[in-house]
């Protein structure tokens, strides 16, 4: 089994299997632990790119189970194609949820109240007040109602808004209210004075955010993105950024890094962050523990959690 995580570090790891550890190593080089037509279950290294994640898998002949710890699981789906019949492909629902949301409420509050100009007069010794728009009373539309999309919508409940709508693929019903389907988006958009998008990256969410998308948001509306660069059409979102109609906030971007001469960075009206939804402290123990769930499921012949894909027949 290879891990990310050195397996000595891990409480409660199941005795038996033979836990190697790989994480790519910095610049994608590091030497494989061992050979991987031995390893029957894969954990792929953190947030590494997908030619590191991906370099061993086509001689991974004998692997069960590649688990990601990231939510997405898009960067390594091109992979599977080389994998044999019957893998199953786990991500790591759950364990992002409360960083995720955290940051989410961190865009949204830190872009409503203005604090990046905040910042930028504070570096400069200027004393700048003025009034500034409130999450309260706002209309919050959640684009990609999984556990995520849920998180986020407990963070925003202490915060009086004033209406919460939620999408998902499929429609259906919470406790919370509806959950209404891809295909009502385009009638909530305008409504919304905040769009969060949750959303995973598929084909069908590639570019959702594109000109139509945005032409439908209300003029002064705010969009965050917490879920996949590619979900935006960057050039539609520059395009509107620069009219002045909306604002963005934005933990991830379309490319990704961003290059440092790349307009969005200077765009009015956006704030950025690189990536780091899920870079907290709350990741390493929650990982720890899927993984630990996860390898005893496997050893004892239990249904995995978080199932996305099992490859079929090549």
């Amino acid at each position: 089994m290879w891990l990310p995580i050195p397996p000595e570090e891990i409480p409660s790891l199941p005795e038996g299997p033979d836990y190697l550890f790989w994480d790519g190593g910095e610049d994608g080089t590091q030497e494989y632990p061992g050979d991987p037509a031995d390893c029957v279950f894969y954990v792929v290294p953190y947030m590494a790119p997908a030619e590191i994640v991906l370099r061993p898998v086509p001689r991974m002949t004998s692997v069960r189970v590649v688990q990601t710890l990231t939510a997405g699981t898009d960067h390594v789906e091109p992979g599977l194609k080389d994998l044999p019949p019957g893998v199953h492909l786990c991500n790591a629902r759950g364990v992002h949820d409360a960083s995720t949301a955290e940051l989410a409420l961190t865009l949204i509050l830190a872009s409503l109240r203005g604090v990046p100009g905040a910042v930028r007069a504070q570096d400069r010794g200027e004393w700048r007040g003025g009034f500034q728009p409130a999450l309260a009373d706002k209309n919050v539309l959640i684009v990609g109602y999984g556990s995520i999309g849920a998180a986020v919508e407990d963070r925003l409940a202490p915060f009086e808004v004033a209406r919460v709508a939620r999408v998902a693929r499929s429609g259906r019903t919470t406790a919370r209210g509806p959950v209404h389907p891809l295909t009502e988006l385009s009638a909530l958009l305008p409504d919304a004075d905040v769009v969060v998008l949750c959303t995973p990256l598929t084909d069908a969410t590639r570019h959702l955010v594109d000109a139509g998308f945005l032409a439908r948001m209300k003029d002064g509306a705010l969009l965050v993105n917490v879920a996949r660069g590619a979900v935006v059409d960057t050039e539609a979102l520059l395009a509107e950024l620069e009219r002045g109609r909306i604002t963005a906030a934005l933990d991830v971007t379309d490319p990704e890094p961003l290059p440092a001469d790349h307009p969005l960075w200077h765009a009015p009206g956006v704030l950025i962050t690189p990536h780091v939804g899920g870079a907290t402290s709350a990741f390493r123990p929650r990982a720890e523990r899927l993984l630990v769930d996860q390898v005893t499921r496997f050893l004892h012949h239990e249904p995995l959690l978080n199932v996305v894909v099992t490859t079929g027949p090549a």
